[in-house]
């Protein structure tokens, strides 16, 4: 489409230069060709008032001298009363043009060797007809003609060049919006559900793209939808399973009761694979856009409600700070949940009962931070654990948990560290970034601390909803 509508501008331009230079060059050369010949009847007319008064051959002499050049100018006498005839200058004409302007009585031209001849009738007093010759050259015939033709051509290739920068600028203008369109179509097809497409350009062009980026929308809501009603049936899942284990757990011995246990974790190991697999196969999207996200403080809320029965089951205490304000991040609600459900069911699964443990939220100038901790007996080796957190799972771990939430910080800029808590246990630290940019050295804290911007003023403020003993 560019490259046709380039070629179109340049036939039509050419078209429109040529018909207008060439008339106009035509134009100009009779323009000069009458400035000439304007200029040969001045010359004439200033010899005739001295021809009408005397035909005395030294006196036209000095006319002619002070009218115009004698190389140019000629003055042709007829024979009267007996007497010859006079020619005063250079003769150019034929003596056949010199008597049809006598016997004519009007001026014309004649053409002769390096250019034309004015040939001008003029009356003496005897009556008879005199010619006055002047001499026009070729040169002065097309004085000017050349240069001016010669800047009709600059501006006629100026016009084309200008004409057909603008249409290419025209055809990148409406290629380019088509371009991204098929740039948008071929990303979301390859599952880029976050690929949006600029709803710029003409008419047509801008309802396309509305259409797409309205399209890409529904998808990315049926999607969403989908997930979390998967989120929900695997939170329905998880809280009997793990009601299930801890009777398990007080069965005591016995063939049946290890048959028990055993089925309980083949059923979570089970549980954990269909999670993966789901997890595994859904698209990856882009970063959220202008306007996405959620109140991380509201989550927190309604995941610790959910957790917390299960929690007083179990005789834990808990607790709760920062999230009594609304704390905005750049993650979707689903994800934010899913990471929270799989750090709290870490802390259900490899901890005893009674274990107390905390999530706390620190809502920074370009972060937030959340912190889950607990008062168990800790990770010996965090690094392993982190490892397990990449998908390489071990014994006793699946490294689902882990892998949700690194995924999730990763995909703001962020990251996932593992120390010591507080309370006497592991605390993992998710650092979810605001702007998306990768936090520069000075900014990180140290592993499995919380560290002070300032003296006097901890990162966590803690408004503590339950308070441990």
């Amino acid at each position: 489409m560019r490259w046709a509508l380039v070629k179109v501008s340049l036939a039509v331009t050419v078209m429109v230069v040529v018909a207008f230079a060439v008339p106009l060059g035509l134009v100009i050369r009779e323009m000069a060709r009458d400035r000439a010949f304007a200029g040969a009847e001045r010359e004439a007319a200033a010899v005739a008032p001295a021809l009408s008064i005397t035909t005395d051959r030294a006196q036209l002499e000095r006319v002619v001298a002070s009218a115009g050049s004698d190389a140019a100018m000629a003055v042709h006498i007829p024979a009267s009363g007996g007497g010859q005839a006079l020619d005063i200058g250079e003769r150019r004409a034929s003596d056949e043009d010199i008597a049809a302007v006598r016997e004519l009585g009007r001026a014309s031209t004649s053409s002769v060797p390096g250019g034309s001849a004015l040939l001008q009738p003029v009356a003496l007093s005897s009556g008879e007809i005199a010619v006055v010759e002047v001499f026009v050259p070729e040169s002065a015939v097309t004085n000017g003609v050349g240069t001016a033709w010669a800047v009709l051509a600059a501006v006629g290739v100026a016009l084309i060049v200008g004409s057909v920068a603008v249409a290419d600028r025209l055809g990148v203008r409406m290629v380019r919006p088509a371009q991204r369109l098929v740039e948008g179509a071929h990303e979301l097809g390859e599952g880029k559900l976050g690929a949006r497409v600029p709803e710029e350009g003409p008419t047509e062009l801008r309802l396309a793209a509305v259409a797409f980026n309205s399209m890409a929308d529904q998808v990315v809501q049926l999607l969403a939808n989908e997930r979390e009603l998967a989120a929900d049936l695997s939170h329905r899942l998880r809280t009997p399973l793990t009601v299930l284990r801890l009777n398990a757990a007080s069965l005591g011995d016995g063939p049946a009761a290890e048959q028990t246990r055993a089925a309980v974790e083949q059923l979570e190991r089970e549980v954990d694979t269909i999670i993966r697999t789901a997890r595994d196969a859904k698209p990856q999207t882009a970063a959220a856009g202008p306007g996405a996200g959620c109140d991380a403080a509201e989550v927190v809320r309604e995941r610790m409600a959910f957790w917390s029965a299960l929690a007083e089951d179990e005789g834990r205490k808990w607790r709760v700070a920062g999230a009594d304000r609304p704390v905005r991040i750049p993650v979707a609600r689903t994800d934010l949940a899913a990471a929270l459900d799989a750090l709290l069911g870490n802390v259900f699964r490899h901890t005893a009962e009674g274990t107390a443990f905390a999530v706390d939220v620190h809502n920074g100038e370009d972060a937030v931070i959340v912190l889950v901790s607990d008062a168990g007996p800790g990770i010996a080796d965090p690094q392993a654990a982190m490892a397990r957190g990449r998908g390489s799972g071990s014994d006793g771990s699946t490294g689902l948990g882990l892998d949700i939430v690194r995924r999730l910080a990763e995909s703001t800029g962020g990251d996932v560290r593992i120390g010591s808590s507080v309370l006497g246990g592991t605390e993992v630290r998710l650092w979810i970034q605001l702007d998306g940019r990768e936090r520069s050295p000075r900014r990180r804290g140290h592993r499995g601390s919380v560290r002070r911007r300032r003296p006097g003023r901890a990162i966590l403020s803690f408004n503590r909803s339950r308070s441990l003993p």
